[in-house]
């Protein structure tokens, strides 16, 4: 076992939750308290680096699109270096780490080098960030089942699963997706009547949350009010309908009235 002085090297990969600090797991945040350094990611509340003696080291290791501070490989190797230098490395990662969080990327690597991993799943974003807006993604006699499908493939391409999920009859939730919304839209329209709802809810379960609402046939004019830079999930299906602003805005479109 890999040891730096008294202290043994060992890795916890902690699902940090879909936003809001308050909705890490228990367990998360019992193990945050114990790190002797913490890497975390863009996704992250800063407000739980609270939760950690100020003497704790606190690197940022975040990527957004198009700002990317480290590749993948560079945090793995900092995730191994900083684990030997000080002890306990607490990755801290937005949402669950093993749903589109590279986790699992991130695990192999650290093992290679035979330190160990404990896995602290997370609440996902994919899940919680609709709930959080009253829309569930399964209800009975409407949807029975829901797809997390992320966007973009590693190419830059949309992703097929989009096309497979858009077949079936089930919920949506697409991350990752708020630059590809119009084409997004226009591939689940070949599948879909242009009503069917649709969601982009950005910012999830934080002080500004939005959430827009409308149809397939309004992605254009919908996209231009997105904020590109913020995270968002998108929701496609009926489910989407029991959002309170969705026949408001519905209402808004044929009248032209605010109510």
């Amino acid at each position: 076992m890999m040891k730096q002085g008294m202290k043994e090297a060992r890795v916890s990969l902690v699902g940090a939750g879909p936003g809001s600090s308050d909705l890490i797991t228990v367990r998360g945040l019992r193990v945050l308290q114990q790190a002797d350094v913490v890497l975390y990611d863009a996704l992250t509340d800063v407000a739980l680096l609270k939760e950690v003696g100020g003497h704790i080291p606190k690197i940022y290791v975040g990527k957004r699109c198009g700002k990317h501070s480290f590749s993948q490989e560079k945090i793995n190797m900092l995730i191994v270096e900083n684990a030997l230098k000080y002890g306990h490395a607490v990755r801290l990662k937005g949402g669950d780490p093993f749903v589109f969080g590279r986790g699992s990327e991130e695990l192999e690597c650290i093992e290679s080098f035979g330190i160990p991993v404990a896995i602290v799943p997370g609440i996902s974003s994919a899940t919680a960030v609709p709930a959080s807006q009253g829309i569930a993604v399964t209800k009975r006699g409407v949807s029975n089942s829901f797809w997390v499908v992320t966007a973009t493939t590693r190419e830059g391409n949309l992703s097929k699963d989009i096309q497979l999920a858009a077949q079936s009859s089930a919920t949506l939730v697409i991350l990752m997706g708020i630059r590809k919304l119009v084409e997004i839209a226009m591939e689940i329209g070949r599948y879909r009547e242009s009503y069917t709802p649709l969601a982009i809810i950005q910012n999830g379960t934080l002080p500004n949350e939005k959430c827009v609402t409308g149809t397939l046939s309004d992605a254009v004019r919908l996209s231009l009010d997105l904020d590109e830079s913020s995270p968002g999930i998108i929701v496609i299906g009926d489910v989407v309908a029991d959002h309170p602003s969705f026949f408001e805005d519905a209402i808004q479109r044929v009248v032209g009235v605010e109510l």
